[in-house]
């Protein structure tokens, strides 16, 4: 139950804005500029803090973003890692999954790639509290509806 200050104390919210930007390289260009013009938010200052969090990442990587747009044209934005597919399609070296998953085999991962995605995506704010085993056999459905085979070790 939220107390008698905090619902004093919020901010009306104008909106809430997702977009996927490739890490350290948000600029005030295209999507990133018209997605926050629009409701007056500060695009340079977007863009400093953002590739400021992000530059522990690998350039072109890309990330998701949800922005949360206040009326007084203040904004706070929350950056998840790169999505579980990303990471699959780098681990297996393909550019996509399978055409037809189930009878077409795109590639092959093991257990140890499966595993090291799953303590990266540990660290987002929806999966910090599943523990590493459930992370990993969603990682490993996700790779199955790719068309990715998962073996222990690679023959």
């Amino acid at each position: 139950m939220s107390s008698v200050k905090e619902i004093l104390t919020r901010r009306p919210v104008a909106a809430m804005i997702r977009l996927t930007v490739p890490a350290g390289a948000a600029r005030p260009a295209p999507p990133v500029g018209p997605a926050l013009g629009q409701y007056r938010l500060n695009l340079m200052a977007f863009c400093k803090d953002f590739n400021a969090r992000t530059q522990k990442y690998k350039p072109d990587t890309p990330m998701a973003v949800n922005i949360t747009a206040f009326k007084d044209n203040t904004f706070e934005f929350t950056v998840k890692s790169p999505s579980v597919t990303w990471y699959l399609k780098k681990a297996a070296g393909i550019e996509s999954g399978s055409s037809r998953p189930g009878h077409i085999v795109a590639s092959v991962v093991t257990l140890k790639h499966i595993y090291e995605i799953a303590k990266v995506k540990q660290s987002d704010p929806y999966c910090q509290y599943m523990s590493l085993e459930a992370i990993s056999k969603s990682i490993i459905r996700t790779a199955n509806t790719m068309g990715i085979k998962v073996q222990k070790e690679l023959d």
